[in-house]
């Protein structure tokens, strides 16, 4: 009996069938993530097919059906359709010519294995023919899915000698989809070369990093990436038993999970440093802003209302998380404002300038102590503030 892939509700997407039928018969194959999470049960965001045909042949076809093609990777044979519901990319088969560990030569291969063979863990290099649903299956990923096992095709040294990322790549499909006992073979190959991931771009390493902190429950793998010398070469400062912390709290708390967050975890209490990791990573300026606040914390017990005034709810959230405290008093409220302005302390006869200042500060620290009472309790602290 032929393994077929079961129907399901994406491979139905507008447009998915004149793209199909525009590539011609036999000329395309739904492969990777789409294939691998369908076969778990997972919900499918992005739609690859893989195609014998030239580039530029895939470039005619795809506007010849109506749709517009986008030559996002066309060097590497990508072509990017866009379709109703959402782009697909169209890759043509390749083989790897030459690889430094940062970036590969490839030419256009005619064999799906040998497309298949290039790909970095046995359940990506899964496909699926969209006519039939028939699968193709070269390296056991199947079997792999089943036992949820990450596997390297091939030999593990080599693979993660072609790209160094791999290594960082693995533990974040470790952390997705792997079970315990992990590969012993992915594992000592990820621990010899860990030193090879120097060479890569921090913006590959952070873009990895954060990806890997967005998973349900990144904790476990982080603390075996540490166990094998993995993490001490991306993030030396990293904390394992903080992370667990923070994603046992935020499961607690029903809180969704936040790479970020998370990344704040694992750095110690030290905003320099925070900046620092922020901008070894590539983060942005209001990413690198939400660490470096983050940082800031301390172990004293917080009041979660004064702090989302004062920070921001978002970063209220992070520190309370990551200190251990309740969210529950942010349920339902919304961060109040300030029902004071300066103009009307002028207009009770105080001169523009630094006084001013002073007195907003003041009326405004009471107004914070007092729980954020209405504008007529602010009115009464005002007249207090100035008749003292």
């Amino acid at each position: 009996m032929v393994d077929r892939l079961p129907p399901t509700e994406w491979q139905n997407r507008a447009g998915i069938s004149a793209l199909i039928a525009a590539l011609g018969p036999g000329q395309a194959r739904y492969v990777g993530g789409a294939v691998r999470d369908t076969l778990l049960g997972i919900a499918v965001k992005d739609i690859d097919l893989a195609t014998p045909l030239d580039p530029k042949d895939v470039m005619s076809r795809v506007r010849a059906a109506g749709f517009q093609p986008v030559p996002t990777g066309i060097d590497h044979g990508t072509i990017t359709a866009v379709l109703p519901d959402g782009p697909v990319e169209i890759t043509t088969l390749r083989h790897d010519v030459s690889t430094d560990g940062r970036r590969a030569t490839v030419a256009f291969a005619s064999e799906w294995q040998d497309d298949a063979a290039r790909r970095d863990f046995t359940i990506n290099a899964l496909y699926a023919d969209p006519q039939t649903g028939e699968l193709f299956d070269y390296f056991g990923g199947r079997e792999d899915l089943k036992a949820r096992r990450v596997r390297f095709i091939g030999d593990p040294h080599q693979r993660i000698r072609e790209d160094h990322l791999r290594i960082l790549r693995y533990f974040r499909f470790q952390s997705r989809f792997g079970s315990q006992p992990a590969d012993p073979a992915a594992e000592q190959a990820c621990a010899d070369l860990a030193a090879t991931l120097k060479g890569l771009s921090r913006e590959r390493i952070g873009m990895e990093m954060m990806n890997m902190l967005s998973l349900p429950d990144p904790a476990p793998t982080a603390a075996r990436m540490a166990e094998l010398g993995v993490l001490d070469v991306v993030l030396p400062e990293a904390d394992v038993i903080a992370l667990a912390r923070l994603t046992a709290e935020e499961s607690r708390q029903d809180v969704a999970p936040d790479a970020l967050r998370r990344l704040a975890a694992l750095l110690p209490c030290d905003v320099p440093l925070a900046e620092s990791v922020a901008s070894r990573f590539r983060l942005s300026g209001a990413q690198k802003k939400r660490l470096a606040l983050a940082a800031g914390r301390g172990s004293s017990a917080l009041d979660p209302r004064s702090l989302a005034y004062r920070l921001g709810r978002e970063q209220a959230i992070d520190r309370l998380l990551l200190t251990g405290s309740s969210i529950s008093p942010l349920d339902g409220w919304d961060v109040p404002t300030f029902p004071l302005k300066g103009g009307q302390i002028v207009a009770r006869g105080v001169k523009a300038g630094p006084e001013v200042a002073r007195t907003l500060q003041a009326v405004e620290s009471r107004w914070i102590a007092e729980g954020f009472p209405d504008a007529a309790r602010v009115k009464a602290l005002l007249d207090e503030t100035l008749g003292s």
